[in-house]
């Protein structure tokens, strides 16, 4: 299967790739959320492209030639928390040998990304949450506080809502995150779109390399549509890049690929209904009286199973 010659092309917008019903309804949320000064938390599994989405409601909005800051909330200890947020002065502490404005003035303006903010200690809850009702910094070693002009958009891959409920998690500063609210889910969750997503790599790590690999084979193409792709994008993404560092000429097949990859692939099969629908779908050009005739079922049949399983053709020939 050529990705290059498909009728399809990937609607994107800042890098939302993908058709699906729940990705072309994430795609129309984005611009009214960017527009807007809302705090906002990005839920999902790891790999599901959450740093993607902050980064998309950043360039869509008006704050989109300000910085856009990412911060790790999970890799930072308590001790160096304050410094690495607010920034200090020199001596400040020992081996501050000078000034550091840290990560939320470095964002003044623009865009604060917090990853990760199920992993934050009941300290750092404590910091942030004081920073977003304050929006006030004091640099370590400073004497005048510092009034901040930042947007706050965090992101987990944990379920705020259970480690609130156990009291892992402050149940006053989830309110403060959740204002606008963006779950991403997962490729398994939204089969359709493996092509849009496997194009998308393709053509850009092609621009990059200068090789030409035009798609796949029918066969490898069937087993990663059946795949459930537990590193989600990101796994797709990997496997992309691992092909091009010894692409073949034309289509990929199984020979092409890398052992741990194809170990995977080989051994698996259509999972359920979806999956042969959604195969069927994508082997017949998204012409769906012609996969219905390769599923052995009405058309109308076909209809009502797209129906029930979510499945969209939106963008695609009928």
């Amino acid at each position: 299967m050529s990705l290059s010659a498909a009728k399809a092309i990937s609607p994107t917008v800042e890098g939302i790739i993908g058709s699906s019903t729940a990705i072309s309804q994430l795609r129309a949320y984005l611009p009214k959320v960017a527009v807007s000064n809302a705090n906002v938390l990005i839920t999902g599994q790891t790999g599901s492209g959450k740093e993607r989405v902050a980064q998309s409601i950043h360039h869509l909005g008006p704050r989109r030639d300000k910085p856009f800051i990412s911060v790790n909330c999970g890799a930072i200890p308590d001790t160096l928390l304050e410094s690495e947020l607010f920034g200090h002065e020199r001596g400040a502490y020992t081996g501050a040998d000078g000034v550091s404005p840290g990560k939320i003035r470095m964002a003044e303006g623009g865009t604060v990304f917090l990853d990760e903010v199920g992993e934050m200690s009941a300290h750092g809850q404590a910091t942030i949450l004081r920073l977003l009702e304050n929006r006030e910094i004091y640099p370590l070693g400073g004497r005048k506080m510092v009034r901040t002009d930042a947007r706050f958009i965090a992101a987990t891959n944990q379920d705020l809502e259970t480690l609130v409920m156990s009291g892992k998690f402050r149940e006053d500063l989830f309110f403060r995150f959740n204002v606008a609210r963006i779950h991403l889910p997962t490729v398994a969750e939204r089969k359709e779109d493996i092509p849009d997503l496997l194009r998308f790599f393709l053509n850009q790590y092609r621009e990059t390399s200068g090789h030409c690999v035009e798609g796949f084979t029918p066969e490898l193409m069937k087993c990663l549509l059946h795949y459930n792709w537990p590193g989600n994008v990101r796994e797709i993404r990997n496997l992309i890049e691992a092909i091009f560092i010894d692409p073949p000429s034309g289509l990929v097949s199984f020979e092409n690929l890398p052992n741990t990859f194809a170990r995977i692939f080989q051994r698996k099969g259509a999972s359920n209904e979806r999956d042969r629908i959604i195969s069927a779908l994508c082997a017949a050009d998204w012409k769906k009286a012609k996969a219905a005739d390769l599923l052995k079922i009405s058309r109308m049949t076909l209809y009502r199973k797209m129906e029930k399983f979510g499945i969209s053709c939106r963008g695609r020939a009928a």
